[in-house]
């Protein structure tokens, strides 16, 4: 199965989706732009969640990093801050 065609039809839904949205300039309410403010925390633990357990008996290490990385971002509310002092404290401890 070619593959291409499969990316050039997911790229155009996105982007087809993206443009709809800019060309109807429609307001949004406000109860959808404060849930719309959690949407990168969700997605971000949603891929870093699985991956905690780890390799080689990493679980303690990954652990802390992350609850180090999500006191940062909890006191910060930055999450690029809580990502970086998550992986400074992943390092560190290995």
């Amino acid at each position: 199965m070619n593959t291409l065609p499969i990316i050039l039809g997911m790229a155009a839904v996105t982007y087809a989706s993206r443009l709809a949205g800019l060309w109807l300039r429609a307001s949004v309410p406000p109860f959808w732009e404060r849930f719309l403010r959690f949407v990168p925390i969700a997605v971000f633990a949603a891929l870093v969640v699985p991956a905690l357990p780890g390799e080689r008996g990493e679980t303690g290490v990954r652990l802390l990093a992350a609850a180090l990385a999500a006191a940062v971002s909890w006191k910060f509310r930055k999450l690029w801050l809580g990502i970086a002092a998550g992986m400074v404290a992943y390092w560190g401890l290995r």
